[in-house]
């Protein structure tokens, strides 16, 4: 079976974990600073804040703003539930832009339409390793001075207009198992803005500024040195990695270009991909249940992220912080999508199985 991601890490990655294993410092450290100031360097900022995982990175984000209830954040329907969890964790309420076919991101236009007095934030997200159209999008954050979390967890380099993901705002990165770049369970935060990242620092050590000098209501959101150490050397390599993956979607569109009714994924102007994941757009009227059945019976794993838009679960119906607006482009992109495997420890042969696979189970 051709797996949709792969989690392969090598002997450099265990000589840094045995390096932190018999050093003692185990917990947030020297490592964790070292990881800190090689992802600022990664995009482009000032500050990037290691934390626990990817969704802690947005709740402490949200957290630093002071948001008030009712305030409003506005986001995509069409994300992972974290996104939506940490607007309602803050107490904020959450509003959806609907998103462009193109790039699977808000479309800056619905966005606008959003906006009103009581929004706050703009929380695009960059999806499947392609950043949102944030030169529109910070325009109308400008506009109507609003702050920008960027949920970047799947967008670490990837760049819009020259900018990297994640340099626009508050930009909040997550280092899962299966992410581009990873440690396990982990999230970076990164910025610009020195007060927010002093808040940020502060906040994730149970509020402490020094060791009992606590200064505002905290949590344990600490990274370990541990985690820290598997992502350093994959740092090394992630240009690397990065081309590879380009290789792959750029071989799998090839192959798939004249399948009747499939949409392959697009670089759009002036953006970069890191292709954390290959999505293709199923025709119209088609089962994707029955497409992921065929494609397993010839060996590909796929994966649908996502199947139903985020706030169509039951935990967010009839809330007054959920406020559901028409997004149809969202919902016909989550009823059709599917994700094939882009990692790069495909062969030429895997490729052509997957295309193979697809061309068949559509047909």
């Amino acid at each position: 079976m051709i797996p949709i991601s792969v989690v392969q890490l090598g002997s450099e990655e265990e000589e840094r974990v045995l390096r932190v294993i018999r050093s003692g410092v185990i917990a947030q450290g020297p490592v964790v600073a070292e990881l800190e100031e090689r992802f600022a360097d990664l995009v482009g900022v000032r500050h990037a804040v290691a934390v626990n995982n990817g969704t802690t990175a947005l709740i402490a984000s949200l957290a630093v703003l002071d948001l008030e209830p009712g305030d409003e954040v506005i986001t995509s329907p069409f994300t992972f539930a974290a996104t939506l969890n940490a607007i309602l964790d803050a107490g904020a309420t959450a509003r959806f832009a609907d998103i462009s076919e193109g790039d699977f991101c808000v479309d800056p236009d619905s966005v606008r339409s959003l906006v009103g007095p009581r929004t706050k934030v703009l929380m695009p997200v960059h999806l499947y390793g392609q950043a949102a159209p944030m030169t529109a999008l910070g325009r109308i954050a400008e506009e109507n001075s609003l702050a920008i979390v960027e949920d970047a967890a799947q967008a670490h380099g990837a760049k819009v207009d020259g900018r990297m993901a994640g340099s626009h705002g508050i930009g909040c990165f997550s280092l899962y198992a299966t992410k581009n770049l990873t440690t396990g369970e982990g999230g970076i935060i990164t910025t610009d803005d020195d007060d927010i990242a002093a808040k940020l620092r502060i906040l994730r050590n149970q509020g402490m500024r020094q060791r009992y000098e606590y200064v505002m209501a905290g949590n344990n959101y600490r990274l370990t040195d541990l985690q820290a150490a598997l992502a350093l050397p994959q740092l090394d390599r992630y240009a690397a990695l990065v081309e590879k993956r380009g290789e792959n979607a750029a071989a799998l569109s090839a192959l798939l270009a004249d399948v009747d009714g499939i949409t392959v994924p697009s670089v759009q102007d002036g953006r970069t991909h890191v292709w954390h994941q290959y999505t293709v757009l199923l025709p119209e009227g088609a089962s994707r249940d029955e497409v992921v059945s065929r494609m397993s019976e010839a060996g590909v794993s796929t994966g649908v992220y996502y199947p139903r838009l985020v706030h169509d679960y039951a935990p967010y119906q009839d809330r007054e912080d959920v406020i559901i607006d028409p997004t149809p482009v969202a919902k016909s992109v989550a009823a059709r999508c599917l994700s094939l495997p882009v990692h790069p420890h495909l062969t030429d042969g895997d490729l052509e199985t997957i295309a193979a696979a697809l061309r068949k189970a559509v047909a």
